[in-house]
């Protein structure tokens, strides 16, 4: 009987999974056949992992679908499963230790009025290297007013190009004192940052963190699988001695299970180290893969409750933070409700011999996770207790930033003030329902 082990990051919570597994597949493909020999290495995979495995058909015929994607959008459980996919294993891997290319490393947010402005910036990316900055109002993209990207439906489709080094894009910018200004720059390749913000206030005698975690990346060749820039922020947050933390997740769609475990075993109180963290559930074939992971406390916060800031953007391993400590701690969530993905994902090539020889890499959904309160269904999300709309126009640790004002003023008195949850809005348009697949999870342009 083969041994489960997970080794290193998941996307949409995605375990990588280390056991080997018997392949009785034949090397010898008659060319001619070797499109369908993927799909049909594509449905047997699904059956044999595939979180609702039950509900797939018990036979196809794979040579009717024109694509190997056309089979998998046609096997998915709707409209529960939003999320399985195809890629490559390179791809997978990269973009889970934040190795970005063919984008210029930024992200767009909607505000009420639909002006749209730069939600985030990567450090290294091209549009940090050009100096960018959230508060940013775009008012043009390639001489076309931000209107004109309007779909029929009341989206928007922002067509930038293909995501190749190289591949130009110009914008024009309202700034923040009321300047213009137009920059026109390429796609590049470039290593992200997951913390686009760690900062201490003083509120009423309280050293408060502020965390911007855009998402949940492992550092490459750190074993264990770990996040380097996780060490360093909760070595400067133990080192400030905060009494409080915020943490803002409202764009972080996601990502790596390892660095999960890691944040919440620098956040988890003393009394639960040793605890149930969370418990993962496999389909019936896969039982014997289920396991419980318990918290081994790490580092000296002590922190008796955590305030989230959170969107619609929230996603995946954001969602599983917050439902592994809620059975432990006083968690308040300001913003808006967050997506509702309960599920996770691992990728099968390396179960596959045919999937593994043609680069093909399968990422459906095959587990789900329950808290310590068995709790493992919150497909609308977790609904936010006080809904505050986003302020892209200002920057990043701007106080008057509303729902970091909210979050501030909830740790003054207890609350948070009528005039603030007046600002909410839904906004029309967000970068996470802009993308499929593997872009779902780290959404950039």
């Amino acid at each position: 009987m083969s041994t489960f082990r997970v080794k290193i990051w998941s996307i949409l919570l995605v375990f990588v999974v280390g056991f080997s597994s018997c392949n009785p597949e034949s090397e010898e493909v008659e060319p001619v056949k070797v499109e369908d020999t993927i799909k049909k290495a594509i449905f047997d995979s699904m059956k044999e992992w595939y979180y609702w495995t039950n509900d797939l058909p018990t036979s196809v015929d794979v040579s009717s679908y024109a694509s190997n994607a056309d089979l998998l959008n046609d096997l998915m459980f709707r409209p529960l499963d939003r999320w399985s996919y195809l890629t490559t294993s390179a791809a997978f891997n990269a973009s889970f230790t934040g190795q970005a290319s063919g984008a210029h490393g930024f992200s767009f947010a909607f505000d009420e009025n639909e002006r749209l402005f730069v939600a985030f910036v990567y450090d290294e990316a091209p549009a940090g290297k050009d100096g960018w900055q959230r508060g940013w109002e775009i008012i043009e993209i390639n001489g076309r007013p931000i209107s004109s990207y309007r779909n029929s439906n009341g989206s928007y489709s922002f067509d930038l190009g293909a995501n190749t080094v190289g591949v130009r894009n110009t914008f024009k910018f309202k700034l923040p004192d009321g300047s213009e200004t137009t920059r026109t720059i390429e796609k590049g390749a470039f290593q992200t940052n997951s913390v686009l913000l760690r900062d201490v206030y003083e509120v009423d005698g309280k050293k408060v963190g502020h965390w911007v975690y855009q998402s949940f990346r492992a550092t490459a060749g750190l074993t264990p699988t770990r996040s380097q820039e996780v060490d360093d922020s909760f070595a400067f947050f133990q080192q400030q001695g905060i009494n409080e933390l915020i943490i803002d997740l409202r764009y972080n769609g996601g990502g790596s299970v390892a660095v999960t475990e890691q944040i919440l075993n620098y956040l988890v109180p003393s009394s639960a180290s040793g605890r149930t963290m969370y418990t993962n559930r496999h389909n019936g074939n896969k039982f014997e893969n289920n396991r419980t992971v318990n918290f081994n406390k790490v580092g000296n916060l002590n922190l008796s409750r955590i305030i989230f800031i959170t969107s619609r953007g929230s996603a995946s391993a954001s969602e599983l933070l917050i439902n592994c400590l809620n059975p432990y701690m006083n968690l308040h969530i300001i913003g808006d409700d967050t997506y509702g993905k309960p599920v996770g994902s691992f990728p099968l090539s390396s179960f596959n011999r045919t999937l593994a020889t043609n680069d093909v890499e399968l990422v459906p959904i095959t587990f789900a996770i329950a808290n310590a309160d068995g709790r493992a269904d919150y497909f609308d999300g977790f609904p936010a207790n006080f809904k505050v709309g986003d302020d892209p126009a200002r920057n990043w640790g701007d106080p008057q930033e509303r729902r970091l004002a909210a979050a501030l003023d909830f740790i003054r008195n207890g609350g948070v003030n009528s005039r603030m949850t007046a600002t909410y809005y839904k906004p029309i348009w967000e970068m996470i329902d802009a993308f499929e697949g593997l872009q779902k999870e780290f959404p950039m342009y």
